[in-house]
């Protein structure tokens, strides 16, 4: 069966909050002030109920793969907005299900009218890294806005 992009629903949070939780692990990066003990994290569906984001699924005969979406994070610049939860199970990467993603939480950064795009991350994750430079983030000195993920340690931004 073919993969399915769409957009998040009520009935996913439960998985993707596992799925977001089982990478940090997988990472030994389950800290506190990051995603993995944010109470947003389980109930994602609503935060992205917000009209000026999106947030994109990636499933496969019901199983979900991954997500990713755009954020208004805030203290964020004018016109700027955060790529947020980039997540992707183990046997789901290195297939163009995270690019597609990427892509498509991109494209709605546009369709909404941003020109930049912020993202905060970690140094183990630099796969995820490499795919943020190939698509042309910048790497930032020190944080912009207020996450409240006061752990992560990398920021990027895309103009676009």
């Amino acid at each position: 069966m073919a993969i399915i992009f769409r957009n998040i629903e009520e009935r996913d949070d439960k998985a993707l909050a596992a799925l977001i939780r089982d990478v940090f692990e997988e990472f030994k990066i389950e800290k506190q002030g990051t995603v993995y003990s944010d109470p947003t994290t389980d109930h994602l569906s609503k935060v992205f109920q917000n009209s000026q984001s999106a947030y994109w699924l990636a499933e496969e005969d019901g199983v979900l793969l991954g997500g990713c979406g755009i954020y208004p994070t805030e203290g964020l610049p004018e016109g700027c907005v955060e790529l947020v939860k980039f997540y992707l199970s183990p046997n789901s990467r290195g297939k163009g299900i995270g690019k597609k993603l990427m892509e498509k939480s991109i494209e709605s950064a546009q369709q909404l009218g941003y020109n930049e795009i912020y993202l905060e991350s970690f140094p183990e994750l630099s796969t995820a890294i490499g795919i943020y430079e190939k698509v042309g983030f910048k790497t930032l000195s020190g944080p912009l806005g207020n996450s409240g993920h006061f752990a992560c340690n990398v920021w990027m931004l895309l103009v676009l």
